[in-house]
């Protein structure tokens, strides 16, 4: 079993950049990408607001201390990284219009408001927008970044869960391993239990996918497999593996690997043999994950993340990255594919 943390690389026999991300928050741009655009009428006031160097349970906590609101009532579709300038939208009940001018200043400004007829919820956002500055790359970078960009446009990347996933020194993981355990432990809070379990649910997931790399199978469609329609769309099981290669070829479809649960949906034939091989790594079983309700429904992820608009610009500090990624995958997983640097950033699960 290798490092969840460190997965194997695609492009391993590439040489990294190197550099730094994060010297200061305006290296580091994110912008969402919402599923829908507000009506402009509702009982629900969207905020589309710019927050800088904020962390993104303090910046919910301060628009509902600002807006005199509980912190319930102020919705998010996702949770932007610290250290940077990022831009999403926000729901507040539309009451809170007569208090906004409470709400510029220390990191947070407000860009355009409107109106919409429900409450924003996580996952209410097809993906993010990024802009990055590397700063300090090597100075032979500029022999291999144009092989980065090109094999990485091509075949995309496999889709890792980043190491702020599994906790500082992965004590999150490690509490999520013990919660699966037979052995009784003391009482967790149902967030810290929530969030343990989830890290051992993306262990799984970044084992089951670095072995399938390493073993030459990234761009392979197994027999039995679940495949999902790009960019959205419904599973189905792999049976006539010579035409569902021939439309992944086409990047119509995607092989989705297990976020194991009890209600995960299920491979067959040659690729459930490897994804019970992966639990059995971790001395799990499938019924490991029974008894814990919702919080082990299970479900599935694209093993690979394609990135058609990846470019790269030289600037007198660095290299500037721009690129959009769906819901749910990492900006610095990418990055580690290109620079080769693990200890990237203090990125906050998108």
């Amino acid at each position: 079993m290798f490092d969840v943390i460190s997965p194997p690389l695609l492009t391993a026999d590439l040489p990294g950049i190197g550099g730094r991300i994060k010297s200061v928050p305006e290296d580091f741009e994110v912008e969402e990408i919402p599923a829908y655009e507000p009506s402009g009428n509702g009982d629900f006031l969207y905020l589309w607001l710019e927050k800088r160097d904020l962390g993104a349970e303090y910046f919910t906590r301060q628009i509902a201390r600002r807006l005199n609101l509980p912190n319930g009532e102020v919705g998010t579709a996702g949770l932007k990284d610290r250290r940077a300038v990022t831009r999403q939208w926000v729901s507040v009940p539309a009451g809170a219009e007569a208090q906004l001018g409470q709400l510029e200043g220390d990191g947070i400004r407000v860009l355009k408001t409107s109106r919409h007829s429900n409450k924003l919820r996580p996952g209410h956002l097809h993906g993010n927008r990024f802009r990055i500055l590397v700063r300090d790359i090597d100075p032979a970078a500029d022999a291999t970044l144009a092989a980065y960009l090109e094999r990485l446009r091509a075949q995309g990347f496999p889709n890792y869960y980043g190491p702020q996933r599994f906790g500082k020194n992965q004590e999150t993981l490690q509490l999520g391993m013990s919660l699966l355990g037979a052995a009784p432990m003391k009482r967790v809070s149902p967030f810290l239990k929530k969030l343990a379990l989830s890290a051992v649910q993306s262990a799984l997931f970044n084992q089951y996918l670095g072995e399938r790399l390493r073993d030459g199978l990234l761009f392979t469609v197994l027999h039995g497999d679940v495949m999902a329609k790009i960019p959205f769309g419904g599973m189905f099981v792999a049976e006539d593996v010579a035409a569902e290669q021939r439309r992944f070829d086409a990047k119509e479809i995607v092989h989705a690997g297990p976020i194991f649960g009890r209600k995960t949906f299920p491979a067959r034939h040659d690729a459930a043999e490897r994804e019970q091989a992966t639990l059995a790594r971790f001395g799990l079983s499938s019924q490991s994950f029974s008894g814990f309700g919702k919080l082990l429904q299970g479900t599935r992820r694209h093993n690979l993340v394609y990135v058609p608009d990846l470019e790269a610009e030289k600037t007198s500090e660095g290299v500037r990255l721009s690129f959009t990624l769906p819901a749910g995958s990492y900006a610095t997983v990418l990055l580690r594919e290109i620079m080769k640097v693990d200890d990237i950033g203090d990125e906050e699960s998108p």
